[in-house]
């Protein structure tokens, strides 16, 4: 090796040590009841995780890229893939989990072995199917702390009383909810995906670069905020048909839903389900809600949500045609630009970092929640599975899904790269997902 590949090696190392002692910290938010129970019905239950991320890791590093020998290989294939268990029928499943104990020492021995393979293997082999550029070592790191954003958004919806709440937890809700403005965005380029050359590392749904021509258009230069969203309820929306599409209507009679899954109604007053605490509904903070509501939302405002190629050019665009790294430009992501990288527990009010306006002075299009858009996941012009998680896209293109850009509060620093893509379908109520309006300019 030569300094500069061990140097790289160490780096590695370092994040997965980050990453774990994360992931760690965020169990141990948990009590102990709560370890077996399935805190959201479409995915697996909490032990399921605390065995997935070392196996995932310790499987595509060591077993698959480098040829390592097992561990367990009932517990690696139980824990090997996270896929939601409705959307996957070959998703794992267990009778009767192991208890935590077998967990916990199986993940010690796989990060054991995966921190020895980062700090000594030759990670970097052009022309291996897995190594080439250290995929296979860099999948690891982002699947671990995308799964931390999955973590935090399940420990939402188990009852208070089953966490543990952090001393000195203070919510910030003061601030009055932004005034409705608009901002006419001009026509002009926007570049989707990145070429492989020119990062580090991508999922492989962010490959190819190709540029775009996006017509004039208005957005919103605030999210829509839990102010706005208690309009459309208090107006009715959630009874009239007309705001709906037919699908989503049907699932709005079959689940009974009538406000967005982070509200609640109680003793008379509308709260926010807060991750350690009820609130009173906060209405300067952005709605967290499901595509399906974002669309019946923007229906009954005569509006639309943006397309993928609109939020590119709203969020990374200038007036004159070149792209910035962020939305500000580009300096290194901080707490002033934005609430991302898991700087809070819960949102904040929209329009709290302006620091973080995009070129065209439009506020929060990375933090404080994910946006969703109109457009459908699909894989770019080029594209092609990745080895060292060949599923990772391809099972999602099946237009049911949409694109979602930006990030949320837990959403890791290092994801927050113009062309990373989150997806979802359109009746998943539980991501921290917000939205903005947007309109075609005649």
């Amino acid at each position: 090796m030569t300094l500069t590949s061990i140097a790289a090696s160490h780096s590695l190392a370092d994040a997965y040590r980050r990453n774990r002692a994360r992931s760690r910290a965020l169990f141990d938010l948990l009590a102990e009841e709560a370890y077996y129970s399935r805190p959201i019905d479409l995915r697996h239950p909490i032990v399921f995780y605390e065995g997935h991320l070392p196996a995932f890791s310790f499987n595509t590093l060591v077993k698959r890229a480098l040829g390592g020998p097992v561990i367990d290989p009932y517990l690696e294939g139980l824990f090997g893939r996270g896929i939601d268990p409705s959307e996957v029928q070959s998703a794992s499943v267990a009778e009767a989990w192991p208890d935590r104990a077998a967990v916990r020492a199986f993940a010690d021995e796989a990060d054991r072995r995966v921190l020895d393979a980062l700090m000594n293997a030759d990670l970097d082999r052009p022309g291996h199917e897995l190594l080439d550029r250290a995929e296979a070592a860099h999948a690891i790191l982002e699947h671990e702390a995308m799964h931390q954003e999955t973590l935090l958004y399940m420990w939402h919806r188990l009852p208070h009383q089953q966490k543990r709440r952090p001393s000195g937890y203070v919510p910030r809700t003061a601030g009055a909810s932004p005034s409705v403005e608009w901002i006419q965005i001009p026509s002009g380029i926007a570049t989707l995906g990145v070429d492989r050359a020119s990062i580090a590392f991508g999922w492989d749904n962010e490959f190819s670069a190709h540029r775009v021509r996006v017509d004039a258009f208005a957005l919103d230069v605030h999210d829509v905020t839990n102010a706005r969203f208690l309009e459309f309820v208090e107006a009715g929306g959630y009874t009239n048909p007309e705001w709906w599409t037919p699908d989503a209507w049907s699932w709005l009679q079959e689940t009974r839903t009538a406000h967005p899954a982070f509200w609640e109604r109680r003793n008379g007053e509308w709260q926010w389900l807060g991750m350690f605490d009820w609130i009173p509904l906060p209405l300067a903070w952005p709605a967290y809600v499901s595509h399906a509501e974002a669309h019946a939302f923007a229906r009954w405002r005569d509006a639309r949500l943006p397309t993928e190629a609109e939020f590119q050019r709203a969020a990374f665009g200038t007036p004159d045609d070149e792209e910035r790294v962020h939305p500000w430009g580009d300096a290194e992501p901080g707490p002033h630009h934005g609430v991302f990288d898991f700087a809070s527990w819960d949102p904040e009010p929209a329009g709290t970092h302006p620091n973080g306006r995009s070129a065209f002075g439009v506020h929060d299009l990375v933090g404080n929640g994910w946006e969703w858009t109109s457009t459908p996941f699909a894989p770019f012009p080029g594209f092609r599975s990745m080895a060292s998680y060949l599923e990772y896209s391809v099972d999602f293109f099946d237009g049911d899904h949409y694109v979602i850009k930006g990030a949320s509060p837990a959403t890791a620093r290092e994801l927050l790269r113009p062309s990373f893509r989150n997806w979802f379908r359109p009746h998943y109520p539980y991501v921290y997902a917000t939205f903005r309006l947007a309109k075609d300019v005649v």
